[in-house]
């Protein structure tokens, strides 16, 4: 049994109660007593709001079950189909052209594109380390991945490797000749970088001097001005510091004594409560609402013992330079750049109840009305000043981001919960954030009407393929069988929900006051193919997207060099919003296709393994999102989202007969012991294979079996279920 602490008519985790009393009240001004009886008041008030949300997505949902039994595949009419949303109010009339006026928002969010991290934020080490990856250095980014090929000696080694260093280094030279080129020649024949009046000059390897094309490109430096040792570069919004030292390794063997390049990275940071973590009591909410804490209290401290060594992880501090033009008549003597991440904080959905605290007639309260309550009395540290100088907002907005909202009714639930949130904590209005993830099928069909609902909140949107195609799987579960998951992204509907995502956020203002963000790349050990690939996401007016490592936001930064986002997104503006009616098309297989039993079998082990390989570690050991090993052991960032997509698929394929409960069975048992063989280094891991009766087997095989009857075919309430049972037996 839980031990609690009564406050009111709430009965409250005593972990829970005591960290709130002890920990995050002092120095925000709210009391313990006063901030759980105000707790009360908002559950009281929105508790039975969001349930009776929760029963319209399962009144919506029947309805167009009902419609697809009445309109078989071969009557399907798109017209009336599209009536008929509109009938039951699935979607809603479109309103009057707005822009949104979100006040006090962050540089780092209207201003600058750039990559962004995701983070569990129950872990407290990932959590530092991406909060540190606003600057990170390219010369170890290119040199310790595949973005450096290893032909010709280029190989990766114990010791230095001399050649593949000086791959590496004419890759960095270039890179800086695309973001800052020089007058004449090339960042590869300077000799020196001085300072001369207030102007960066270089020297070159034939004896002449030049400046930069653009000489506002430079905007200070460190040490001296005739022999700096950082010069700070800025191009499209984003930072380059060329770090010189003749006396190290590196800079030794290089002409001008440059020895790397400190780029700015992960300009923000999601620091996730949801769908990367597995939390599912009082004890593990602990976790992260501390770890949280810590970072809006700027002294989160993590260690980790490598090569026998302590090291202890910490918040960088600012970076500090001389102005470059300093002393020139200018009142501008020094530049102080931000050595964090601005980050956000991504609260639970309005999906789940946790039992961390009890309402008054003993109910489970809703996880996302709790998360948003403790979030933003944690983040009043930095609000306050109480972050050991080290600032998240420099605007005083607590940036939320807000997950799986269905609609406009949704996301208007989510902004007077904040204005609530506010008046508790007596913040001011609109101090609350909220980033709205674009990734169910309603808050797409609507997302003009979402974001007017939120126009005086918004910074962020997104595109999420995964989730986003889980719940057009589950929505459309009764129209019939879907293409396999491997030409999902080929279909029509794919390629309007990304431009459409872009062409709405456009047409609502945000360019310049908010993100429009794009999803993830899932393949962390892959940085050569990102480096060719992700460019498409910049290039599509995001001024965002995910990236799955430091080193991959130090690479994907890159891009943001390449390709100017206003630019583009002013192009963009240019053309035709994207058709709603490709976004309606259902990416079903066409009518005659029959897939081989090959198809079959590769798509149904393909599915089973990515469930299994995610799922054994989330119930057995409550980690929400690693790098897991695919069917070709490529690692593979995943999270909630991937196993949405997956356990779907194979719902949607048993529903429609394309496949039997026997041969699924079979490739869950066969990718067992592929699994199992895959974790055979890893000491707390338990084999599933042979016996196939552990939790974490069953809970694969339930988000499949009854995927149909899981709430818009989410694996929450299965994985919470199933791990807090895993918790008990282990004791």
């Amino acid at each position: 049994m839980t031990a609690r602490i009564q406050v009111g008519g709430l009965h409250i985790a005593q972990e829970l109660w005591q960290l709130v009393d002890s920990d995050i009240c002092p120095g925000t001004g709210i009391d313990s007593a006063t901030f759980w009886a105000k707790f009360e008041d908002i559950i009281n008030e929105f508790s039975p709001v969001n349930a009776k949300l929760l029963e319209k997505r399962q009144q919506l949902q029947q309805q167009i079950d009902q419609w697809h039994i009445d309109h078989p595949t071969k009557d399907f009419d798109p017209a009336k189909y599209k009536a008929f949303l509109f009938e039951i109010g699935y979607l809603v009339p479109e309103g009057e052209a707005f822009q949104i006026s979100t006040e006090n928002v962050d540089h780092e969010i209207a201003a600058q594109a750039g990559p962004q991290l995701v983070v569990p934020v129950k872990n407290a080490r990932f959590a530092l380390n991406a909060a540190n990856a606003r600057w990170g250095s390219l010369y170890d980014a290119l040199y310790g991945t595949d973005a450096i090929s290893e032909d010709d000696g280029a190989e990766q080694t114990k010791q230095y490797n001399p050649i593949r260093g000086n791959k590496v280094i004419a890759f960095a030279k270039q890179h800086l000749d695309t973001a800052a080129p020089l007058a004449q020649g090339s960042h590869a024949d300077v000799t020196r970088y001085y300072f001369d009046a207030g102007v960066l000059r270089m020297q070159l390897t034939d004896g002449s001097t030049t400046t930069l094309a653009q000489t506002d490109k430079c905007v200070g430096y460190q040490g001296s001005a005739d022999a700096p040792s950082a010069i700070l570069l800025v191009n499209n919004g984003l930072h380059i510091e060329i770090q010189i030292d003749p006396s190290s390794v590196i800079g030794g063997s290089d002409r001008a004594g440059v020895k790397d390049l400190l780029v700015e990275a992960a300009v923000t940071t999601i620091m996730d409560c949801e769908d990367s973590v597995a939390a599912v009591d009082a004890e593990d909410k602990v976790e992260v609402y501390r770890n949280w804490l810590g970072l809006m209290q700027g002294n989160l401290v993590a260690s980790l013992t490598k090569n026998g060594k302590e090291i202890v992880r910490e918040l960088n501090d600012d970076r500090v330079y001389t102005a470059a033009n300093a002393n020139q008549s200018t009142d501008i003597e020094t530049v102080t750049l931000p050595g964090r991440s601005l980050l956000f904080v991504r609260n639970v959905g309005h999906l789940m109840t946790i039992d961390a605290v009890l309402d008054k007639n003993g109910n489970q309260v809703p996880e996302g009305i709790l998360d948003g309550m403790i979030t933003v009395l944690a983040a009043m540290h930095d609000l306050k000043g109480n972050n050991n100088g080290r600032s998240n907002s420099r605007k005083g907005s607590v940036n939320i981001v807000k997950p799986k909202m269905h609609g406009p009714e949704e996301v208007q639930f989510t902004c007077d919960l904040f204005a609530k949130i506010e008046d508790a904590l007596k913040l001011p209005r609109n101090t609350i954030k909220v980033g709205i993830m674009d990734e169910e099928r309603r808050t797409t069909l609507n997302l003009k009407e979402c974001i007017r609902a939120a126009k005086d909140r918004v910074v962020f949107i997104n595109t999420g393929f995964l989730d986003r195609t889980g719940d057009e799987l589950h929505t459309s579960m009764l129209a019939g069988a879907f293409v396999p998951k491997s030409v999902m992204k080929q279909q029509k509907w794919i390629s309007a929900y990304e431009d459409w995502n872009v062409d709405i956020g456009l047409e609502c203002g945000l360019q310049g006051r908010a993100q429009i963000g794009k999803g993830m790349w899932p393949m962390p050990d892959e940085m050569a193919a990102m480096l060719e690939q992700k460019s498409a996401h910049p290039k599509a007016g995001a001024n965002t997207a995910w990236v799955p490592s430091p080193n991959g936001a130090v690479l994907h930064s890159i891009h943001y060099h390449q390709i100017n986002v206003a630019d583009v997104q002013q192009q963009i503006k240019q053309r035709p919003r994207a058709s709603i009616d490709n976004l309606l098309t259902i990416p079903l297989l066409a009518e005659g296709v029959t897939l081989t039993n090959e198809q079959i079998t590769f798509e149904l082990e393909n599915n089973a393994q990515g469930i299994l390989g995610y799922v054994v570690r989330w119930i057995d050991q409550g980690v929400g999102c690693s790098k897991v090993p695919d069917i070709n052991n490529v690692g593979l960032m995943e999270d909630r989202a991937t196993l949405r997509i997956s356990s779907q698929y194979l719902t949607n394929w048993l529903e429609h007969g394309i496949c039997s409960e026997a041969q699924v069975m079979a490739a869950l048992k066969k990718m067992a012991a592929v699994v199992d063989t895959q974790n055979a280094g890893d000491p707390l891991y338990t084999n599933m294979a042979p016996n196939f009766d552990g939790i974490a087997f069953k809970a694969a095989c339930d988000l499949i079996f009854k995927g149909k009857s899981q709430p818009s075919g989410y694996t929450e309430p299965l994985l919470h279920a199933y791990r807090i049972q895993a918790k008990a037996k282990a004791g």
